[in-house]
């Protein structure tokens, strides 16, 4: 079979869910975030928008809301410093493939330095709040009133066993059609 690098990356990335403490380095994160900013969007629209959090009050209160949604006080994002937040704008009617796109590159692109990642569900209904929606003017993000949550992408320096291996694919992934 046929591999090299990308494919090898893209075959052992692994959902991460227990992180070190300790912040991701800004080259880092500018790298991840470039390869979200490349994904593929409709008609190249660009509609996904990425706030990065750090700061640490930001990205509890995010944790907070999130836990509420599932109806719980855990930490969804399991102890990870930095949440990567897609939004697309909900006037591109490709929003939610354009965003998911993002979300994958950024995982991708996580898996290819040694960071853990993993996508937290529950963005849409923690961005459609009044509370986050002003947060988004408070920062200064475009178009605020047209965007919805996509996902959450948290990311960080993997603890030991944060990361499980993947499990054997199922029979009848792939259906061939020559």
């Amino acid at each position: 079979m046929l591999t090299n690098e990308t494919l090898h990356t893209l075959e052992t990335r692994r959902s991460c869910r227990a992180y070190l403490d300790r912040q991701v380095e800004d080259k880092m994160l500018d790298a991840v975030l470039q390869a979200g900013m490349y994904a593929p969007t409709g008609m190249g629209r660009q509609s996904p928008v990425i706030v990065a959090v750090q700061n640490k009050t930001v990205r509890d209160e995010l944790s907070r809301l999130n836990a509420a949604v599932m109806g719980n006080a855990g930490d969804p994002f399991y102890g990870a410093p930095t949440v990567l937040v897609v939004l697309a704008d909900t006037a591109c009617p490709t929003w939610q493939y354009d965003g998911s796109l993002v979300m994958g590159n950024l995982l991708n692109a996580a898996a290819s330095l040694g960071l853990g990642s993993c996508w937290i569900h529950r963005a849409k209904e923690v961005f459609d709040t009044p509370r986050v929606k002003e947060l988004l003017q408070k920062w200064g993000v475009p178009n605020a009133e047209r965007l919805t949550g996509v996902g959450h992408c948290i990311l960080g320096y993997p603890a030991p066993d944060g990361e499980k291996p993947a499990a054997p694919r199922k029979e009848g992934y792939v259906t061939y059609v020559r």
